[in-house]
């Protein structure tokens, strides 16, 4: 950076100080433009002049004044303006003290809005103009007259385009700003969705896997010293609902692992293709399922497939769970049109554990997955005893909607 550059940035770090350059600049410009005269001979020549000592003073006093122009404009200018209007009246040879009202207007035109600029911009130059052309030594017709009509219009003009300019300059980055918290908004939010969606798989893999083990353990310790057979098979159950829980729980948290890790999981996720698998794991349970499946699984969207699968885990699990020792389940999967209907039904005796209670977040998770592709879910009890989950989901998502949940 040059020096010039380094000077530039320190006056603009401290206004006061720019501005008390810059009237010092239209100081010397006015008193160097007041010792020169135009004259008219074969062409134009110029002629040196002293100035009197009131306009050197209404000099001094307009420079002083564009001190302050940030401060009070307005007040500024109508000090710049008043001193000009002396200039214009007692001048002979005139000094362009109106210099200084032109800077003063050029600064109430950058920092105010167009109709303010456009009022003091109209009395600036009709009142500069006419104490000119009515009240000065020159004939009213003189260039002196109507130049200062012109420069008082530039100043005004020129102000006005600045204002312009910032104002357009602040909207884009408003703008750039809007746009850059509504990325972090949509940032957020997709976190937390993603965050809520693995919350679920995980709350669907533990609950399910856990409430097995929980049976089978069960079994095992009941029949250990009479029947050690069904004892160990039990165990093997345990074993196996183990593993298993293990495997999908690696899958799920593996999810978090970044896109070009060696070691991010390639099985795909869990779908109705699996639902007579995880029958299987409820029947070793002592649960007995029925299931009836009308529906080619791989005809379902990867997030459709996914929601009913869950739907039936966790519907089946809570059949386990609070159901009764006695209960059967019938798991219903449909295509119905556009939607695909699945239902679970069980005739347990439920009681003060049914899910309806509220005591976890089964059918929140079953919800909210419904919900997310548009679909509806429904449950409660059964007339006579039981319990009744029905899901429909739409087949085709809508955009929005069609990540996996």
């Amino acid at each position: 950076m040059s020096t010039l550059e380094r000077a530039w940035c320190r006056l603009k770090a401290h206004p006061l100080a720019l501005d008390a350059a810059l009237a010092a600049g239209v100081l010397v410009c006015m008193v160097a433009g007041s010792f020169v005269v135009p004259r008219d001979g074969h062409g134009v020549t110029w002629g040196v002049r002293t100035p009197d000592t009131l306009s050197l003073f209404l000099m001094l006093l307009g420079a002083v004044a564009l001190v302050f122009r940030r401060r009070r404009p307005r007040a500024v200018l109508a000090v710049t303006g008043t001193l000009s209007v002396v200039e214009c009246v007692t001048g002979d040879p005139r000094a362009p003290v109106a210099m200084s009202a032109v800077v003063a207007l050029y600064t109430v035109a950058a920092t105010t809005d167009r109709p303010t600029t456009w009022r003091l911009g109209l009395v600036t130059m009709t009142v500069l103009t006419a104490a000119a052309m009515l009240a000065g030594p020159l004939p009213w017709y003189a260039q002196e007259n109507l130049g200062v009509l012109a420069w008082t219009g530039i100043g005004a003009t020129a102000g006005d385009a600045v204002r312009s300019r910032r104002a357009v300059v602040q909207a884009i980055r408003d703008r750039a700003e809007r746009a850059e918290r509504t990325r972090e908004e949509e940032a957020r939010r997709r976190v937390a969705e993603e965050r809520l969606r693995i919350a679920r798989d995980l709350h669907d893999v533990v609950a399910h896997h856990i409430a097995l083990v929980n049976v089978q353990a069960g079994v095992a310790a009941h029949v250990m010293d009479k029947r050690p057979d069904q004892a160990k098979e039990a165990l093997a159950h345990v074993r196996e609902a183990g593993r298993s829980a293990l495997n999908e729980l690696r899958a799920t948290v593996g999810l978090l692992r970044q896109s070009d890790d060696p070691e991010a999981p390639t099985e795909p996720a869990p779908g109705l293709s699996r639902l007579a698998e995880l029958a299987a794991t409820f029947r070793n349970a002592g649960l007995p399922v029925e299931v009836a499946c009308a529906d080619r699984p791989g005809d379902l969207p990867a997030a459709v497939d996914l929601a009913a699968y869950r739907i039936v885990q966790e519907a089946l699990t809570n059949v386990r769970k609070h159901a009764g020792p006695a209960a059967r389940a019938e798991v219903s999967v449909v295509r119905v049109g556009p939607d695909l209907e699945v239902t679970v039904l069980d005739d347990g005796e439920g009681g003060p554990g049914t899910p309806e209670d509220g005591g976890g977040h089964g059918l929140l998770g079953m919800r909210e997955r419904v919900t997310a592709l548009g679909g509806t879910l429904t449950t409660g009890p059964r007339y006579g005893g039981g319990f009744r989950v029905h899901a429909i989901l739409p087949v085709h998502p809508t955009a929005a909607q069609g990540e996996p949940v």
